[in-house]
């Protein structure tokens, strides 16, 4: 992937995790169930950490 590529799926993985902590709140609001959103932000932090450990290495380069 490219730097721009990579710069975007960084947006959209943010974006995503944004959107999926704002409906982690709102359970947790109303006292619904949050294991299975608290699974993927998890999830997401992994895909995020590795997108910016893939940019440093292409800006090492």
């Amino acid at each position: 992937m490219t730097k721009k590529e990579l710069q975007a799926k960084l947006d959209e993985l943010k974006s995503d995790y944004v959107r999926i902590q704002s409906d982690m709140d709102k359970l947790e609001y109303v006292k619904g169930r949050v294991s299975s959103a608290e699974g993927q932000l998890i999830r997401l932090e992994g895909e995020i950490a590795e997108v910016n450990r893939k940019l440093d290495e292409i800006e090492e380069e």
